[in-house]
């Protein structure tokens, strides 16, 4: 069975598909078959990005190892069992389509709580939360107090990972791998930075996720959207001499990848 990884949080602008855009090339890249969904079915900027890599690389002439992106199908009232509804039906339907042939599924979440984001955790055997270095978005996961120190309790995105987990428990699958990253992180020391590192420490051990590096905030990301590129691309379109922000912008992504701890995946770029 392919390993589905789910990209996810309820809170936009994260860098959820720079994210789910860099881990499924970099998994195609070392010769994984990977099929990808995208579940913002508004905005779509997973799908953008890797619609943008087919339009670039056609004009392009080139071939570069890539994800296999998949629309969710449509359903027609027919098909539907009694009470079924009918976005589980279509998810259901687009993992049964992508994982006879592919040994990762990756899926993108929406920036908010849906029926179809919701749906996806519970299917999550690994779950990737990318989060800004900021109590903003640490409210997400738990309520701390003032001090940013004490953690009060639990917020509404760790209930809903928890109940997916429950959901996992009693259909006898094994556990979520929960990982949350800290992206976006600013190179500046500050303050807030080493109590979000704090609170993140705490908080991993009472409800059960990872802490691991993301991306630091860089330009070069919104640079390569437009022609759905990665780093990793760079020099396969002859940019031969790699600048230090590139170079460890590259480095963040191979620490990324050996974090999830995938299976039968080595970093290996």
């Amino acid at each position: 069975m392919a390993h589905i990884i789910v990209v996810g949080n309820e809170k936009g602008g994260a860098g959820k598909s720079t994210v789910s855009m860099h881990i499924a090339t970099a998994l195609a890249r070392m010769g994984h078959k990977v099929g990808v969904l995208d579940l913002d079915l508004r905005q779509k900027t997973f799908g953008r990005y890797v619609e943008n890599r087919k339009n670039f690389l056609e004009k392009s002439g080139l071939n570069l190892p890539s994800p296999d992106y998949y629309d969710l199908p449509s359903v027609e009232q027919d098909q539907l069992k009694p009470g079924e509804n009918p976005y589980d039906h279509r998810l259901s339907a687009a993992i049964a389509a992508l994982e006879p042939e592919h040994d990762f599924i990756m899926i993108d979440c929406p920036g908010s709580h849906t029926r179809l984001s919701q749906v996806a955790h519970s299917l999550a055997d690994t779950l990737v939360t990318p989060l800004n270095d900021s109590f903003v978005d640490f409210d997400l996961l738990a309520k701390v107090d003032p001090d940013g120190k004490k953690i009060l309790g639990p917020s509404v995105y760790s209930e809903m990972v928890w109940n997916a987990r429950q959901l996992r428990a009693q259909a006898g699958l094994k556990p979520i791998d929960w990982i949350v990253l800290r992206n976006r992180l600013g190179a500046q020391h500050m303050v807030n930075k080493e109590k979000m590192g704090q609170a993140l420490d705490n908080l991993a051990k009472r409800i059960g996720f990872r802490v691991a590096p993301g991306f630091n905030e860089r330009v070069i990301f919104r640079e390569l959207f437009p022609r759905g590129l990665t780093l990793l691309d760079l020099k396969d379109i002859g940019v031969t001499s790699l600048n230090i922000s590139n170079v460890a912008a590259r480095q963040e992504l191979r620490d990324l990848i050996k974090a999830l701890n995938l299976p039968g995946v080595t970093p290996d770029f």
